[in-house]
């Protein structure tokens, strides 16, 4: 039996999507829990620590799901500038990775919540990246090559950025609350306890626009209508 390349690829990338919506999902009900006050601190740091377990398979299909793309955009001929360069591309997509399951490992301490910090920080020129190749592209300027039937490439990309943009904001959630309840756990504290409400309502806000824009990204790479 033979398997194209291509098609494993397309295997990979549905199941990290699959993932990533799954694990998002699974994280915003968590949520319910962990800043319930009925519940005592204990059982919210319980609920904190599944939240953290099931966000670990959506980072990671979201990490992957861009090498994966651009891979088979490669095969597709949409990336030539990337031929005979994919080793290096996905050794930067391992280290990523890498930074991603290092920060989950070590979630609890300081080590951990720095090693966040600086996988955050590579995300912003990698969101500027992925933007301005996807707006080059619609002009056909780009490294990609584009045109008509094949503009749905670009727009992907484009609004895989903007989900980029959506995961800061719900990392940087995330990580606030492993120092509040740092906090918490030193006695009660009525400042941090309205913070955490405060922004689980506006996490749930992004959280609903993240689907909407995952179910677009889906919708692209499943009709290329354009």
């Amino acid at each position: 039996m033979h398997f194209a390349e291509l098609d494993i690829m397309r295997w990979v990338h549905i199941i990290c999507m699959v993932y990533w919506l799954g694990g998002e999902w699974g994280v915003f009900q968590t949520s319910y829990n962990i800043t319930n006050l009925s519940l005592s601190l204990e059982e919210r740091r319980r609920h904190l620590e599944t939240a953290y377990r099931i966000d670990i398979l959506a980072r990671t299909g979201i990490v992957l799901l861009l090498p994966l793309g651009l891979h088979m955009g490669v095969i597709y001929g949409f990336i030539p500038l990337l031929e005979g360069h994919l080793t290096w591309m996905w050794l930067f997509f391992a280290v990523w990775l890498g930074m991603t399951w290092t920060a989950f490992f070590r979630r609890e301490t300081d080590i951990g919540i720095a090693v966040t910090l600086w996988e955050e920080r590579l995300r912003y020129p990698l969101i500027l990246a992925i933007a301005t190749v996807a707006v080059m592209s619609f002009y056909g300027t780009g490294p990609i090559q584009s045109g008509e039937g094949l503009f749905w490439y670009p727009a992907k990309m484009a609004l895989y950025a903007f989900t980029l943009c959506i995961g800061l904001f719900l990392r940087l959630v995330m990580r606030r609350w492993t120092t509040r309840f740092r906090k918490l756990a030193m006695g009660p504290d009525a400042a941090e306890e309205a913070a955490l409400q405060r922004e689980i309502v506006q996490a749930r806000i992004a959280a609903y626009v993240y689907w909407i824009t995952i179910a677009g990204i889906c919708f692209l790479g499943a009709t290329k209508p354009f």
